[in-house]
């Protein structure tokens, strides 16, 4: 396990949404790995309220805080059907309020029916994606656990690309490919997780392409990101590993965190960072994400009053 580099990693998944590790392997990988903060953000569905340790089940809340761990229970909502990639992650709220609920179950419907007409469409192109066995694994994996990127994982692993970023690109870049699925308005997600208590932080915001839509006119990434800031975005993602992404600009992961912090420090009150893990490394990436790779140093985290208030420090 490498060491992280940074001590708070605020963007992670487990095997609850596309990662590779169940939340009990992810924890004791990041206690492993010396990090002190980490976020649980699978996409679309809120972190467990317990995990199961032998027969016995546990909140992973103290169960991470007995290992000298602070565990942030997080969600990254998928938004916007126009524009790709873009994520809002949602820290501090009552996962209880029933906003969460609803939006994981419109969530789970529009995946599986997006997601079956994509392999449809690949196969039909001669890239073989069989829902029933490359995708639910012959029903071993729940069609409602489903993300796209295990589609570009198995174009991969057939070789139709060299892995699951150029895999990505192609889908993104192909108008045939583009299969819309219902996805929330970035603008309502930052209000609901207002109403349950919670702060909204725009993850990877450099790949959100330089030219967006809004509302039907095209739009700088700058200026779409101008518009979540004016409906009351509270942070956003600098340090982020863009090289082992599907990011296809010419900065480096350094130079977009001096942007975003130059642009963003003294307007949003959360300058937020992490690795976006997967452990793809299971699956036999090359350059898997490494926990702590990317995030915050511990005196920015406790330096910051809302950052320090959720972890209860």
């Amino acid at each position: 396990m490498n060491q992280a580099i940074y001590l708070c990693d605020l963007h992670t998944h487990s095997n609850r949404s596309d990662g590779n590790d169940s939340p009990l392997e992810l924890i004791g990988c990041a206690v492993a790995s010396g990090l002190r903060i980490l976020a649980l953000t699978d996409h679309d569905i809120i972190a467990p309220d317990f995990i199961q340790i032998g027969d016995t089940k546990v909140n992973p809340v103290m169960y991470a805080k007995q290992l000298n761990l602070i565990l942030l229970p997080g969600i990254e909502f998928s938004c916007d059907i126009v524009v790709d990639d873009v994520h809002i992650i949602a820290l501090g709220c009552n996962w209880n309020h029933p906003f969460f609920a609803t939006e994981h179950q419109a969530s789970i419907e529009s995946k599986i029916e997006g997601y079956r007409e994509l392999c449809r469409l690949l196969t039909e192109d001669g890239m073989i994606i069989n829902w029933k066995s490359d995708i639910l694994l012959d029903g071993k994996r729940d069609e409602k656990a489903v993300q796209r990127k295990m589609i570009f994982e198995v174009m991969a692993q057939k070789g139709y690309m060299d892995n699951w970023s150029t895999a990505k690109l192609l889908v993104k870049n192909t108008a045939r490919y583009s299969v819309k699925r219902k996805k929330p308005d970035p603008i309502d997600i930052i209000e609901k997780i207002h109403q349950s208590g919670g702060v909204a932080i725009m993850a990877h915001p450099y790949l959100v392409s330089e030219t967006a839509q809004w509302k039907g006119n095209s739009i700088s990434r700058a200026g779409y990101i101008e518009k979540l800031i004016e409906a009351g975005l509270d942070g956003i993602e600098a340090g982020y590993p863009y090289d082992k992404t599907s990011y296809d600009g010419a900065l480096t992961p350094e130079q977009i965190e001096a942007e975003v912090q130059d642009a963003y420090e003294h307007r949003l009150p959360i300058i937020s960072g992490g690795s976006d893990y997967h452990n793809e490394g299971r699956k036999g990436a090359k350059r898997p994400r490494q926990l702590g790779e990317r995030g915050i140093h511990m005196d920015k985290f406790i330096g910051n009053p809302i950052l320090r208030r959720l972890a209860g420090l």
